[in-house]
């Protein structure tokens, strides 16, 4: 019988949809707003990453507009060859100052700049040892690399120590890579922790702090601010696509990781460059942090107060203590009982459910935005209050 070679397509999707496993993609009408249009229904956004509202920001859609007038639409090649504009350039300086580092570099995505620079950074005769709970780019990252894999326990320093030991004297580098934030629960990496180990053991730390930058630490400088080690983390990753307000991954270090990771990473050199109207929105947004204080400020306001009015009312928060906050209720089916009578009220908040979490730690995952009035969380909370005692989760 003659083979159809893409008969797996449908009959593995469809074993998806029989699971109730597969993605429904939403439209959003409009732009990405505390108040926002989704499938023609006007709701409260709680599950963009837009954490500062600066997607809307006047001067990052401002610098956006100048920079293509400038620039023009596209950048015509990768930056190795013809495409590296002086406002890459720019950009790069600005992040790097706002960073604390020698240098920085910055990718077409935060996926790219993992599965690009990780590989490059251990090979075969290395070890890399990864948080459990890391994201899936940094798993595909060490997937894509020839060195040793090692796992600790998530957030559990005493089997990272025992895993450090039992790597000393055996191979020829060692990096240990977490996640700053982590995107499901909303803990935080103890940092400082991390790096004495690394120190006494002479491994090189990678933090993913894609949900730290523009949120944690002072005037949203990331997790290396937060713990105090400016300029002492080996690779600080980033992206530009949340708390930015833009697109884009970004790497931050030392000139000498700089001058290796674009000649190293092909992710970097075989794309093309960012679109000039991309770097701009990306130029004012750094720009915005460093003079606007209050978006940070606001933003942790509405985080504070939000999360505890959730648990007073009795909801599961877990260990969160970033505005990223899990409203965790079990069942997969429960979370999404409750994702879709949220959105019946108009609070737009989707359900994380197996086999991205645990089979009994199904949620919403809810994610707080600066942008959002009192009035605005208000309405939310006494949503949620209204619908947990409905479905008897409080």
């Amino acid at each position: 019988m003659k083979r159809n070679p893409t008969a797996f397509l449908k009959e593995e999707f469809d074993a998806l949809v029989a699971q109730k496993l597969n993605w429904e993609l939403r439209t959003l009408q409009g732009p990405s707003r505390p108040h926002s249009v989704v499938d023609g229904k006007e709701v409260i956004m709680l599950c963009s990453n837009n954490y500062l509202n600066l997607s809307n920001h006047p001067k990052v859609v401002e610098g956006a507009i100048e920079a293509a007038k400038k620039y023009g639409a596209g950048s015509g090649s990768v930056r190795a060859i013809a495409g590296n504009m002086a406002i890459h350039e720019e950009v790069e300086r600005e992040l790097a100052a706002f960073k604390g580092t020698e240098s920085s570099l910055v990718y077409q995505t935060g996926f790219a700049a993992n599965a690009g620079l990780i590989p490059q950074l251990a090979d075969k005769g290395d070890i890399i040892i990864s948080d459990a709970l890391n994201h899936g780019s940094i798993i595909d990252g060490v997937r894509l690399s020839k060195a040793d894999r090692g796992v600790y326990a998530h957030n559990d320093m005493g089997e990272l120590e025992r895993v450090l030991k039992e790597a000393d004297g055996k191979y020829r580098r060692i990096l240990i890579i977490t996640d700053g934030v982590f995107s499901m629960d909303g803990d935080i990496a103890p940092l400082d922790e991390i790096y004495k180990l690394a120190q006494e053991y002479g491994a090189m730390t990678y933090v993913d702090d894609a949900h730290g930058e523009g949120v944690m630490g002072p005037d949203g400088r990331g997790m290396s601010a937060h713990f105090g080690l400016e300029g002492k983390i080996d690779v600080e990753m980033g992206t530009f696509s949340k708390a930015y307000g833009v697109v884009g991954g970004l790497v931050a270090g030392s000139r000498d990781l700089i001058n290796y990771a674009f000649n190293k990473s092909r992710t970097w050199l075989l794309s093309g460059s960012h679109p000039p109207a991309v770097s701009g929105a990306q130029l004012a947004s750094i720009k915005v942090l460093k003079t606007e204080p209050q978006h940070v400020k606001q933003l942790w306001e509405n985080t504070n107060y939000f999360k505890k009015e959730l648990v007073e009312m009795g909801f599961d928060t877990g260990n969160s203590v970033t505005p990223i906050t899990p409203v965790i209720v079990g069942e997969s089916a429960k979370a999404k009982d409750l994702s879709r009578r949220l959105i019946e009220e108009g609070v737009f908040a989707l359900p994380i459910i197996f086999p991205m979490v645990a089979k009994d730690k199904a949620r919403i995952r809810a994610m707080m935005n600066a942008g959002l009035k009192g009035d605005d969380i208000d309405y939310v909370l006494s949503t949620f209050e209204k619908i947990g005692k409905e479905l008897g989760i409080i």
